[in-house]
């Protein structure tokens, strides 16, 4: 089936019209659209199909608790009321994966196991990547996002992640915006600024 443009609402909804948001409804966001985002977002590229994202759905008063302490103060009470706040890492050890998500190179996983800077760097990489992912997931799923950095990375890793080669990269909250916690859109750079065609 050929591609053909999505509606201008699609992209009002996922790009032009939509915001960082600040403040949250009170209303819950279902385990069950979790997975879905999740089983939408991981169908995007990366490269080898190597998937390191690794994300935690905070969502507890424990949790949110524990996310707390590594919190920067400007980005607390926005948290604390987020129904979800997604912990977005990347797992330095994704080339474990590889024998069953890249079969088509069967050496695949000791290019990585034997280079650990490569694998840093295609992790990092990648699971950037997949958070963007999934960022218009949630969008097109009718949720809303808060995407931050503004935390202690490492109080993260050592909260969430300890005894794996997983490392956070930034927190999104996901719920039902609230509009008082809209501001104002800043501007972008123009194509001339940022781009060229050669």
């Amino acid at each position: 089936m050929p591609n053909t443009p999505l509606p201008q609402a699609a992209f009002d909804q996922m790009f032009l019209e939509a915001h960082t948001l600040n403040a949250w409804q009170d209303k819950p966001v279902s385990d069950e659209l979790l997975h879905r985002l999740y089983e939408t977002l991981r169908m995007a590229p990366t490269s080898m199909n190597c998937s390191p994202a690794r994300i935690v759905f905070v969502k507890t008063k424990a949790a949110k608790e524990k996310l707390d302490q590594a919190l920067m103060e400007g980005n607390r009470a926005k948290t604390m009321a987020a129904p979800v706040t997604a912990i977005i890492g990347y797992d330095t050890r994704f080339f474990e994966h590889l024998p069953k998500l890249f079969p088509p190179m069967p050496n695949a996983r000791g290019m990585f196991a034997d280079n650990a800077a490569l694998a840093d760097t295609t992790a990092f990489r990648n699971g950037t990547l997949q958070g963007a992912y999934l960022i218009i997931a949630a969008r097109a799923l009718g949720l809303d996002c808060g995407p931050m950095s503004g935390f202690d990375n490492a109080k993260v890793d050592e909260l969430f992640f300890a005894g794996t080669g997983v490392k956070s990269n930034f927190i999104c909250n996901l719920g039902y915006g609230d509009t008082k916690g809209i501001y104002p859109r800043g501007p972008r750079l123009a194509f001339d600024d940022a781009c060229k065609i050669a």
